[in-house]
């Protein structure tokens, strides 16, 4: 699966069981990522893009089992760590700021299983500047 999510500059992802930040332009390049491939999240996320909801969205509260290689999954609220065999690829969007936290991506990007295939940063609808990293695999 290609795992999708959201940090700030030290990798906080929620706080207090809420999302730090969301930001449309950034919805809108995930789904763009997304085009021609299902897309999996959790109820909670999906509520989040109604303006650019599309056919590929799947909501599903156990999605993270459901999810098949190629396919994407946005995650905000779930532990990760028992579905890193099926992770081939992640997309890391980073707010460049710091956000009060408490829920924390764990993945080791720098313990020689990933590589960085390409970093693009991009203005966004609330945040001035958002780093789109993507890593893969080592084989």
């Amino acid at each position: 699966m290609i795992l999708i999510v959201c940090v700030d500059e030290k990798k906080g992802m929620m706080f207090h069981h809420r999302r730090q930040s969301q930001d449309r332009i950034l919805r809108e390049d995930m789904i763009k990522q997304c085009r021609g491939k299902k897309l999996y999240m959790n109820e909670y996320s999906a509520a989040m893009f109604g303006e650019c909801a599309d056919e590929s969205i799947i909501v599903s509260e156990d999605f993270l089992y459901q999810a098949g290689e190629n396919d994407y999954c946005f995650v905000e609220n779930q532990q990760i760590s028992s579905f890193l065999v099926d992770i081939n690829k992640m997309i890391l969007y980073y707010w460049n700021r710091r956000y009060p936290a408490d829920t924390y991506f764990t993945v080791d990007l720098e313990d020689g299983t990933w590589e960085l295939e390409k970093r693009v940063e991009f203005t966004g609808s609330s945040h001035e500047k958002i780093t789109k990293e993507v890593y893969k695999k080592v084989q």
